[in-house]
């Protein structure tokens, strides 16, 4: 997983004016906790941590105010739900060598066996422990040849070592459900009116 630096700024003004400055001059107010230790309200650099957001879980190596340095993983984001643009963050302060929990992506590759089928992805991520310098990007399972009422359970997904499951291992994460065959909704459509006319 990649460690990504960025400089911050410990942030003294609060309230909705002062963030609206802070975003005025392309930067996200954003907040560091965790360890027990008292919040620190830092601003940072809008574009560095635009690029940074785009991998999931990313390990964020912060620079506060050229005197201490701290890593952190994003907790929350909050974005302009118009514009998109990033208005908050919330960063949890981990050390190397701890485990934290986190959600991390699930891919799918091959192809389902043939009919039209459709894969339902019940769980998007899936729940895991790791340790905070080594989470996984994501975890890719392979769907090929997968028929109708087949189910990929948590428990069948293969993980990187030192990455364990923070869900129950029965949890269904991806199903293959049947196609709906229009013909059989054209009939019952049929029956349906002949009824409203009897």
């Amino acid at each position: 997983m990649s460690e990504v630096k960025i400089a911050a700024e410990t942030r003294t003004e609060f309230g909705k004016g002062a963030a609206r400055r802070v975003r005025r001059d392309n930067k996200v107010p954003g907040v560091l906790y965790g360890h027990g230790t008292e919040p620190v309200h830092l601003t940072l650099p809008g574009h560095d941590l635009l690029l940074a957001l785009r991998t999931p879980n990313v390990l964020i190596s912060l620079d506060i105010d050229g005197k201490s340095n701290e890593l952190a993983i994003p907790k929350a984001v909050q974005r302009d739900p118009l514009k998109g643009f990033l208005e908050h963050v919330d960063l949890l302060l981990v050390k190397r060598g701890e485990k934290v929990t986190v959600e991390i992506p699930v891919q799918t590759e091959g192809e389902l066996a043939p009919g039209g089928n459709l894969l339902e992805h019940v769980l998007n991520a899936l729940p895991v422990e790791a340790e905070a310098t080594h989470i996984p990007e994501a975890v890719t399972v392979s769907v090929e040849g997968l028929e109708a009422g087949a189910s990929v359970h948590a428990k069948d997904i293969a993980l990187p070592s030192g990455v364990t499951l923070a869900v129950d291992e029965d949890a269904v994460v991806l199903q293959v459900l049947a196609a709906q065959v229009e013909e059989a909704a054209e009939g019952e459509a049929v029956e349906g009116e002949e009824a409203a006319e009897a």
